[in-house]
């Protein structure tokens, strides 16, 4: 071993085991120097590093660590199980595994020797980190340059430092914003402290490679029902980019299951361990304590005010982009209940716009993925949570019976990778930093639902929606999913996995998925087997169907236009049509990602121009138009926009009846809503069970707020709710014509 110039090297060892302590000093004995003595150790101790720190001749210290090598992994071994259960790093075993290794492989035991360095290049870097004293740093920088050593002996997938908060907290940007906050909330520097260090505590996650192995183990088999399908066409640039920037993983939400799906996605196609930013509620025994040791990042749900608590963690996520992490959360905020991408929720992306702009970083790059699933065991309970039932708490007792239900096969789990974009690129579009971020936000759905994957579970729930409770046929199922896979082949829309929707094959396994699930019945008692919704199951056919929708919202807004046309004679159609489609995107904006006023231009043209290539010329003449309408092989907005705009029509109505002067209690209103629409249902008002969602209405609010209907005391609040209530009955009229005519175009194939 060479000496860097006449500095005298130190070696620097841990708490060890008797054993530990001979395999070192027999190493040490051959590292012995010209006079035949072995070189000085330092045991990292308080006292020893305080009188190391005071040495004037800047010794060479350089950390040594003796390290265990893992064997072959016998899973169904109780020893295996007892020491995975254990969460004890596998280089670091018992006392009696040491032994037991030492007679039978000594060759797994290693003295691990990390990178010197002079004491004076420890003594400068202190200073320009700001705080802290140097024997606490001598440790820290020791335990750091072996766990990097042992990342060569296990892989770079770990990479998560045991003194995230010590590094922290010792810095000088922590003291200064600690002391800025004592002056901000006129609060004592010990308080303001206490409740930081009290964040960074609860928040910050580590990486046991034990706990590592405990999650994935759990992770196989909870996600045990699913069969992986990983799109790769964009792996090669993440990795690409993932050696100069970090990258923030924005995936949609639909199951608990996402991060067991996504993780061994990523870790299959050699990306590190992403920090996943959780909730507190799934914080409890035993995935809390795994969670936290494998990178799981758990977060308040809610933190009003505490500007503490905001500030803590905007550091922690700076401290993850200066340390080139990977991060980790869900755009959406919680799970859809409806099955198609939910709202963006801005802030983790604020927060990390922030930590951006002060980390130094030369940019971010978000990816925005999409996870789909043929079959989900949870969106029966979402669909009565829908039609009002309490939430399940998470606890052990729900985790249980969650994992005992993953042990029938649900098919396959789809995981898309869209297109990453750069955050210093989009914060620096706009002046307004929260304009930028909700921007930011939007696009990251958009290139979520570009990637989502048509697949043939969705299609056959489509078929199956729009039409109320009627059975279907196997001719009328095929005369439904026909052009409609025409369609998707004419639009060239990502299908998953790539499977070729026209194989009879694939249709007929989706079918027998759906039957075996209960989602659909059959009835085969007579001469010819039909298909239908089971009881309480329109909820659950809409979630898989609104897998694919946002591919559909355009065709059946296309087919709005072409029934205006009907209506009134379109002086210039391109014009007029547009007019018509602005005004149903300024209705649904709320419940669908759309495009800018150009973009979704361009994209009705695409529509109008495969229903009729003539349109511009035709859609001038009434008749033409509802000859083009009523020969249509294929019509959706039935089928896209009934469920929407019903359950926009109950809110409009409720509100009808909701005094104009009386403060406005949404709880009440809400329960009030759910109770009129299952009136409505039972007395065949609305067409199906999927329009009576708490979801649904919670939009259909938000809508009715922006139309400034809701508040009491406005100003012809009465008249206002009236004319919005007209609207939207106007519109579920207009959807119900196209519906009897699709039902026509079944009856023609059911009497072939």
């Amino acid at each position: 071993m060479n000496e860097q110039g006449t500095q005298p090297r130190v070696y620097l060892v841990e708490t060890m085991t008797e054993l530990e302590d001979d395999v070192l000093r027999t190493w040490l004995e051959r590292q012995a120097n010209d006079t035949g003595q072995p070189p000085p150790t330092v045991e990292i101790t308080d006292e020893a590093l305080a009188d190391l720190a005071l040495r004037k001749d800047d010794p060479l210290l350089t950390p040594l660590r003796v390290v265990w090598l893992p064997g072959q992994s016998h899973p169904e071994g109780v020893q295996q199980l007892r020491e995975t259960l254990s969460l004890r790093d596998p280089l670091h075993p018992s006392q009696t595994t040491q032994r037991k290794v030492m007679r039978d492989d000594p060759s797994r035991c290693h003295v691990l020797e990390g990178d010197p360095a002079p004491l004076s290049d420890l003594e400068r870097r202190l200073a320009e980190t700001g705080g802290g004293s140097l024997p606490d740093f001598i440790r820290r920088q020791a335990a750091l340059t072996l766990e990097r050593a042992e990342r060569t002996l296990l892989g770079t997938q770990y990479k998560v430092s045991r003194f995230v908060v010590d590094e922290i907290t010792d810095s000088s940007r922590y003291q200064s914003g600690t002391h800025e906050l004592s002056t901000q909330l006129n609060l004592p520097i010990a308080e303001v402290n206490r409740r930081a260090r009290g964040a960074l505590d609860e928040m910050v996650a580590a990486q046991s490679r034990r706990a590592i192995a405990v999650w994935d183990q759990l992770g196989r088999y909870f996600s045990r029902a699913y069969r992986l399908d990983v799109d790769t066409t964009r792996l090669d640039e993440l990795r690409e980019l993932n050696k100069n920037h970090s990258l923030v993983f924005l995936p949609s939400h639909r199951s608990y299951l996402d991060p067991l799906v996504l993780r061994p996605a990523l870790l299959a196609n050699k990306l590190p361990l992403n920090h996943v930013m959780g909730g507190l509620n799934i914080n409890f025994w035993p995935i809390g304590p795994i969670g936290k040791r494998s990178g799981t990042v758990f977060i308040r749900r809610k933190f009003g005010d505490d500007e503490v608590y905001k500030w803590t963690l905007r550091e922690y996520m700076r401290y993850l982009l200066t340390k080139r992490f990977n991060l980790e959360w869900y755009i959406e905020g919680g799970r859809s209940r409806t099955g198609k991408l939910r709202p963006p929720r801005f802030g983790l992306l604020n927060y990390l716009a922030q930590a951006f702009q002060t980390s130094g970083m030369s940019d971010v790059y978000l990816v925005p993925v999409s996870l789909t699933y043929d079959q989900l065991y949870e969106v029966g309970a979402m669909a009565a949570e829908a039609h009002g039932e309490a939430k399940s708490k998470e606890s052990l007792r729900w985790l249980l019976g969650y994992v005992r239900a993953q042990g029938r096969r649900h098919g396959v789990a789809h995981v898309n990778i869209g297109r990453p974009l750069s955050l210093a690129d989009y914060l620096g579009q706009e002046d307004d930093p929260r304009l930028a971020v909700q921007k930011t936000a939007f696009e990251v759905c958009h290139r979520i639902n570009e990637v989502t994957p048509v697949t043939a579970s969705s299609l056959v729930m489509l078929a199956f929606l729009g039409i109320e409770d009627r059975a279907l046929t196997v001719a009328e199922v095929s005369g439904i999913l026909g052009p409609l896979v025409d369609y998707i082949k004419a639009r060239s829309l990502p299908t998953a996995g790539d499977v070729d929707l026209t194989d009879p094959h694939v249709i007929r396994t989706a079918v027998r998925t759906h039957l075996e699930s209960g989602v659909l019945r059959s009835f085969d008692r007579s001469s010819e087997r039909v298909f239908y919704l089971g009881p309480d199951q329109h909820l659950v056919a809409a979630f898989y169907r609104n897998n694919t929708i946002h591919f559909l919202v355009m065709r059946a807004i296309a087919e709005m236009v072409v029934l205006a046309a009907c209506d009134k004679r379109f002086t210039d159609p391109p014009t007029d049509g547009l007019d018509v489609a602005l005004r149903l995107r300024d209705t649904l904006k709320f419940e669908f990602f759309f495009s800018e006023k150009d973009s979704f231009r361009d994209e009705l043209r695409i529509e109008l121009d495969l229903i009729d290539p003539r349109w511009e010329a035709n859609l001038g003449d009434p008749e033409h138009a509802e000859r083009l309408l009523s020969g249509m092989d294929i019509h959706l907005a039935h089928r896209v926009l009934q469920p929407f705009l019903e359950a926009y029509a109950v809110v409009a109505s409720q509100l009808l009846r909701t005094p104009v002067h009386r403060k406005f209690d949404e709880k009440t209103f809400m329960a009030s809503c759910l109770a009129l629409a299952e009136q409505r249902r039972l007395r065949q008002q609305i067409g199906s069970s999927e329009s009576i969602s708490a979801e649904l209405f919670s939009t259909a609010l938000k809508l009715a707020r922006n139309r400034g209907v809701v508040e009491p005391n406005a100003e012809n609040l009465e008249a206002r709710r009236a004319e919005f209530a007209e609207e939207i009955s106007t519109l579920v009229d207009q959807v119900l014509r196209i519906r009897t005519l699709a039902h026509a175009h079944l009856d023609r194939i059911g009497g072939r």
